[in-house]
């Protein structure tokens, strides 16, 4: 019994870090219905971004190389979004995805140009190896629990910010109609950068984090989009708390399978994607349309 709730508790860690992963791509397709192939690839590219930045400063911590890496991701996302994807946008939705996908194979190239195929790893010092005993001989390690922590804030943060602010009613008018929502007088390509900005500060933290936790590489990007997207499709389209919740049950299906047999770790969590998606095509928890 022990062993399965340790699985369990390991799952739901596990499950936080694939919600930062998709928390960004949720928030952009459900403003603009838009598919970031390219997704996972910036979370490659924003920790390699926070390894330089570490380099360069000196910093022993990589969270403090956030300071520096949000407002540079945030930038970085608006610019694209402004001058590439935004002209891409319309009734073809083919065209975001093929522009993201060239983003992807130019990253990755990029990336092994700069840093070479050499698995890379940003070091947390203590952090790393620190735990919390819990009753029962079981312990929760302190990065994954601060993983938890911050996704959880995170993705509260961004529902606050739809849901309660100026901002959000634009962006949530701007998804609903965006004619409507054009001549109301919203700068809409304003919008979607803002948008886009935002989502690559999602992924900065999440790139910092992945960092820590595990070792990457220049082609790493394309399996890290893959838990991004079945947690997104989990927990509903287009919706952020339900993205956590799938990133959670992804994790808890993965922890569980690797208590059966080491092979069946990653095999457990795409099942349980493809039984859902068969059986609730929207997802657990789709998003809320008022």
């Amino acid at each position: 019994m022990t062993g399965w709730i340790d699985s369990i508790l390991q799952g739901i860690m596990l499950g936080a870090l694939y919600a930062l992963f998709a928390a960004g791509l949720s928030l952009v397709f459900g403003v603009m219905r838009m598919v970031n192939v390219a997704h996972g690839d910036m979370i490659v590219l924003s920790a390699f971004v926070a390894l330089w930045l570490q380099r360069i400063t000196g910093v022993t911590s990589p969270f403090l190389t956030l300071i520096l890496l949000v407002p540079l991701m945030f930038l970085g996302g608006y610019l694209l979004q402004r001058t590439i994807l935004n002209p891409a946008l319309g009734e073809d939705i083919l065209r975001p995805v093929l522009i993201t996908f060239g983003l992807s194979v130019i990253i990755q190239n990029g990336l092994l140009q700069a840093f070479t195929a050499d698995s890379q790893k940003l070091h947390g010092g203590r952090l790393e190896v620190a735990s919390i005993p819990l009753p029962g001989g079981l312990a929760i390690g302190t990065l994954p629990l601060l993983t938890l922590a911050v996704s959880s804030a995170l993705i509260g943060l961004l529902q606050w910010t739809l849901y309660r602010t100026r901002l959000g009613r634009a962006l949530r008018a701007t998804s609903d109609d965006l004619s409507t929502a054009g001549l109301m007088g919203v700068n809409t390509p304003h919008l979607f950068a803002v948008a886009t900005g935002i989502a690559m500060v999602t992924v900065a933290v999440a790139g910092v984090f992945t960092g820590i936790r595990a070792s990457f590489d220049a082609v790493s990007g394309p399996d890290w989009l893959i838990f991004a997207f079945e947690a997104v499709i989990i927990g509903g389209l287009g919706s952020l708390w339900g993205t956590l919740a799938g990133g959670v049950i992804l994790g808890m299906a993965q922890t569980i399978g690797a208590r059966f047999s080491p092979g069946w770790q990653l095999l457990s969590g795409h099942i349980v994607f493809l039984a859902i998606l068969i059986l609730w095509p929207q997802g657990l928890f789709p998003r809320r349309t008022e």
